[in-house]
């Protein structure tokens, strides 16, 4: 078996494969910080509106959906 031949055998994926994966791990880490906080200063008091906020509840959960998307996508993308 020839170096080009082993080498060959041995690339799953390319150069965009990569970088669609890049971009897909930053929109889960994006998704992640988005849902992160919420803490209290004082624990006796709850502070609903902040726990329950539009960008925990539902802005980063479609960003962490889409990051997870974009994956799917680089590991099927043909090079």
């Amino acid at each position: 078996m020839s170096q080009k031949t082993k080498n060959r055998s041995l690339d799953f994926f390319g150069k965009s494969n990569y970088t669609w994966m890049l971009v897909g791990a930053a929109l889960i880490l994006i998704g992640m910080l988005l849902m992160s906080g919420g803490k209290s200063a004082d624990p006796n008091v709850f502070n609903a509106d902040e726990v329950y906020s539009f960008r925990r509840i539902t802005l980063a959960p479609i960003v962490i959906i889409a990051g997870f998307i974009v994956e799917i996508f680089a590991i099927f993308k043909k090079s």
